[in-house]
């Protein structure tokens, strides 16, 4: 996977909480932030998924068996 740079501002207190756990871990800043920016999305897109989900459920009474659609769609 090629890399990039990418320049962030942070505050200097998270910077220093950063490099400090970075450094008692034995991990590199680059994967630490990459692997939070990654989990974060996950977490992020998990939510509007589930916020689909509370909205969509009242439709659920007016749908149909998959097995019914794809037979209306064949025939």
């Amino acid at each position: 996977m090629d890399k990039i740079t990418f320049a962030v501002k942070l505050n200097k207190g998270v910077l220093n909480r950063l490099k400090e756990f970075c450094v008692a871990h034995g991990t590199k800043y680059s994967f630490f932030v990459e692997k939070a920016i990654t989990e974060t999305l996950a977490e992020e897109e998990l939510k509007e998924d589930i916020l689909d989900f509370k909205k969509l459920k009242k439709e659920e009474s007016q749908t149909i068996p998959f097995e019914d659609y794809l037979r209306q769609r064949d025939a």
